[in-house]
């Protein structure tokens, strides 16, 4: 007989991590979330893709030499919030149109396009906050 082994998933829960703004401190984010959304029992695919964009603008235009950025999840009732914290606070998220022929560009497109709702928050200086909210209903 098979018998398939199920987790509950959570229904609330917190996870932190703090790495450096870098390329392998962004891929790393990815990794150790989605690791922990598996262990929660929830579903990986957009919310991987949106901790994915977040941390890899937080390192790539977030970046402030010799300072880190941090991932936080926190899960409540059917919602995952992402919150991806840098230390540059006057450089906003900027959501447009790339080019047609653009390799780039498209990341906060994705973002908005795989979140019930996304935005930025302020402060303390010299932080800001990019925060997205995924639905994890029907999965």
């Amino acid at each position: 007989m098979n018998q398939r082994i199920t987790q509950p998933r959570a229904r609330t829960g917190q996870f932190a991590v703090q790495l450096s703004a870098t390329r392998r401190g962004a891929r790393l984010a990815r990794l150790l979330a989605t690791e922990q959304l598996r262990s929660w029992g929830l579903p990986l695919e957009d919310a991987g893709l949106v901790i994915g964009e977040l941390a890899t603008n937080a390192a790539l235009h977030g970046h402030v030499p010799g300072r880190d950025f941090r991932i936080l999840l926190s899960v409540y009732d059917d919602i995952l919030r992402i919150e991806v914290v840098d230390t540059r606070g006057e450089s906003l998220p900027e959501k447009q149109a790339p080019a047609a022929d653009s390799e780039s560009g498209r990341g906060l497109l994705l973002v908005q396009a795989l979140s019930v709702r996304w935005g930025t928050e302020y402060g303390p200086f010299p932080r800001k906050t990019v925060w997205a909210e995924v639905a994890l209903t029907g999965s």
